[in-house]
């Protein structure tokens, strides 16, 4: 019988987002890749560690206890530039995980994100920057995953996920004008704008995915009333007011919610960060991520004017 992936949230993940390859990526760049497919197929039996996805992958899966097993609400398919041999280890580490991934793309050196669309997917992390940028060049949803100092706490259940609003939810059509006229024209714009919602930014569907499990937990909170929503979503944005009204009108409007918004002008993302805790933390400025990615896990997703190539 066919599988259909078309109701389901699917998640696309390269190996080195979700395992720590630091060893083996080494291995690869200082003596090549026969030695990378000896070290690996030596260590196939030899449990990867756990990667900066891996939290937020676990907890996501987790929330298919919500769903029958037979038509789980997420899936997660790993999308990988290592062959079939070296790949071995990969799905040996997810099975000594316990993680339900059982999907799989391997092309020896080649990108596998062209599969997305045929996938379904709504989303895919790497810890490869240049796969990333490809993928977003292609017009595909992506992020490029950054190296972290958290700690995940195992016992906590509950899967916190923040978005940056412009280039990342919405397009980058009012950070355009922020970057060429400044904030006064841009919050101008905006208030002229309010009741008009942005056109949708590369991370827009996967929110609408991420919703839809929301409204299986509140079905399942009318339910069973001791039931406790595992997942939270934040907005955290430079915006402030008055250009905040057209961010909520734009969720609104797009039927989408969030939890909680961080409306902080100006203030340092990174102190909200430390506070808020979120599993993954995705936003457009590489100069935002770099104050956060020590204490968050944090994803960049390389699309707009501000990460246009410099002339």
């Amino acid at each position: 019988m066919k599988y259909d992936l078309s109701d389901r949230l699917v998640v696309g993940i390269a190996s080195s987002a979700l395992f720590d390859l630091t060893e083996c990526d080494a291995v690869f760049r200082e003596r090549g890749e026969d030695a990378y497919r000896a070290c690996q197929e030596a260590h196939a039996d030899d449990v990867l560690g756990k990667g900066v996805a891996f939290p937020f992958v676990r907890r996501l899966l987790s929330l298919n206890d919500l769903a029958d097993p037979s038509d789980p609400l997420v899936e997660v398919i790993i999308l990988s530039r290592n062959d079939p041999d070296t790949g071995l280890r990969v799905m040996r580490s997810i099975a000594a995980h316990g993680l339900p991934i059982s999907r799989a793309v391997f092309r020896q050196g080649r990108p596998s994100h062209r599969f997305m669309p045929a996938l379904n997917m709504s989303l895919f992390l790497s810890a490869d920057g240049a796969d990333v940028r490809a993928a977003m060049a292609d017009g595909l949803p992506a992020g490029h995953v950054l190296r972290t100092e958290r700690v995940d706490d195992d016992a906590d259940r509950e899967l916190r996920i923040a978005f940056d609003f412009d280039g990342v939810l919405a397009d980058d059509s009012s950070e355009r004008i922020y970057q060429s006229a400044g904030i006064d024209e841009f919050r101008a714009h905006e208030v002229l704008n309010a009741t008009t919602p942005h056109d949708p930014g590369p991370l827009r569907e996967f929110l609408a995915g991420v919703n839809r499990i929301q409204r299986r937990e509140e079905e399942e909170r009318r339910a069973v009333p001791a039931y406790r929503p595992r997942l939270r979503v934040s907005l955290v944005t430079a915006r402030d007011a008055p250009a905040h009204e057209r961010a909520v009108r734009s969720l609104r409007q797009w039927g989408l919610r969030v939890n909680d918004a961080f409306f902080l002008g100006g203030v340092d993302k990174a102190a909200v960060m430390r506070a808020l805790d979120p599993h993954i933390f995705f936003d457009d400025q590489v100069a935002h991520l770099n104050g956060t990615a020590p204490a968050t896990p944090s994803v960049h997703v390389p699309f707009g004017i501000v990460n246009a190539p410099v002339p």
